[in-house]
């Protein structure tokens, strides 16, 4: 790593430390969310707050479980402490390229998870709504199908691991392809609303499901690919430096801020925003539409960590470019691209 900064190398170890946290953190806060929410488990800020008094007594086996969450979120930090240290000629533009692989990853399953329960559900909406459900999979099956608790437990959750499996073989992000998808499900709709005087709910599901697949998790990949608009009239003039210094600035002050709150306000508690739709399998109320009002909650979840990611990439790149690092290999199209897949 060439470099005319003094005392880069502890630069380089303080920001990879930072990214590296604040990533972690993110995903023990999800991994925490749940066993919360979900399993009952007290949580590391309850038991900090046994402990000095100021919480809630707990039992012997909520403390344990309490105390293991509180041990696995001092790992996650140690672990990065001791990951950076061993690897101190790691350069930041190479750790950025990860972490934007590994929102890539994240976006790119997203993806086949919306559109293989996209087009599920909306068969079994299909088929419940022209009462075909029952003579297909049997009278019992046609009833749990209609509990969204069932549907999202036995039929979105298994679709969402199968579509995450899927993206580990395919680089493709497919928007390009979602993007299709949406114009043929609208005109798919005018079809059948103008020439055969048909139209369901789920239809209309559908197209606003991908909709907002489509905005929400194409977001990451669109600021690594400079896809956002940028609405200003001083940095197109700047110089490449001064550029690098605004986007880091930037995705620290304006952009991990954003990131973190939708985060914590969203899934504070049982009844946040996030949180209460995606317990209760939320649905619509529109007669035999999709399933699928609280995945679209989700949506936020998958919106907010990928761009947490991305930002902390985006803020080494351009840190790395301010301490004088050269690209040695040309950011790979599982990053960049938005090919179809």
């Amino acid at each position: 790593m060439n470099s005319s900064v003094p005392n880069s190398g502890l630069v380089n170890s303080a920001a990879r430390i930072f990214v590296l946290s604040c990533v972690g953190l993110a995903l023990t806060h999800l991994i925490n969310n749940y066993l919360i929410f979900w399993r009952e488990w007290p949580g590391p800020i309850s038991v900090i707050a046994n402990q000095f008094g100021d919480g809630p007594t707990l039992q012997s086996e909520l403390l344990i479980l309490g105390s293991l969450q509180l041990a696995f979120l001092a790992f996650v930090i140690l672990g990065i402490i001791i990951y950076v240290k061993i690897t101190p000629h790691k350069s930041l533009l190479l750790e950025s390229d990860q972490l934007s692989r590994l929102a890539a990853y994240l976006c790119r399953g997203s993806f086949w998870a919306v559109f293989l329960v996209g087009f599920i559900d909306m068969g079994i909406s299909f088929l419940r709504v022209e009462d075909w459900l029952s003579p297909a999979l049997g009278k019992e099956l046609a009833l749990e199908l209609g509990r969204s608790n069932f549907r999202g437990t036995f039929v979105h959750y298994p679709l969402i691991l199968v579509g995450f499996i899927i993206a580990f073989r395919h680089k493709g992000l497919g928007f390009i392809w979602l993007a299709f998808l949406i114009v043929i499900a609208e005109f798919l709709i005018v079809v059948s609303r103008f020439v055969f005087s048909y139209e369901q709910a789920f239809m209309g599901d559908l197209v606003r499901m991908w909709y907002a697949a489509l905005f929400l998790f194409a977001s990451a990949n669109a600021l690594v690919t400079e896809g956002h608009v940028r609405v200003d009239v001083f940095y197109a003039n700047m110089r490449l430096q001064k550029k690098a210094l605004s986007n880091a600035l930037g995705s620290v002050v304006l952009g991990l801020p954003l990131c973190w709150v939708i985060l914590l306000i969203g899934m504070w508690d049982k009844g946040s925003s996030i949180n209460s739709p995606l317990r209760s399998f939320e649905i619509s109320q529109q007669g035999f539409g999709m399933y699928i009002k609280y995945m679209m909650v989700g949506f936020l979840v998958v919106f907010a960590l990928t761009m947490l990611i991305q930002f902390c990439s985006y803020f080494l790149e351009n840190l790395g470019l301010l301490l004088g690092e050269e690209k040695e290999e040309v950011r790979t199209s599982e990053s960049t691209t938005s090919s179809p897949a």
